[in-house]
């Protein structure tokens, strides 16, 4: 049973969770211009402001996520204390 001791850790977790924070903030970043910009003639710019704040704030949040929940976490420390009697 020595591939349990494996499974304990991924060692690229923390590259994909940086990489899904750092997609996630450039997709939405990507929406909230696009949005200012067509929002340009219809609406006021305090408005496209606000949507625009709302926009980026879900994506700085969503990239917090994506990056803490990608971040490497330590091995346990403690092993299993045997249960055999000698």
């Amino acid at each position: 049973m020595p591939y349990v001791v494996f499974l304990d850790v991924s060692p690229v977790a923390g590259g994909v969770g940086i990489f899904a924070a750092v997609a996630f903030l450039l997709v939405f970043l990507a929406i909230a211009f696009v949005a200012f910009k067509l929002l340009k003639k219809s609406v006021k710019m305090a408005f496209r402001l606000v949507i625009v704040a709302i926009i980026v704030a879900i994506a700085i949040a969503g990239s917090f996520a994506f990056w803490w929940l990608g971040a490497v976490k330590p091995a346990r420390t403690e092993r299993p204390r045997s249960t055999q009697s000698r």
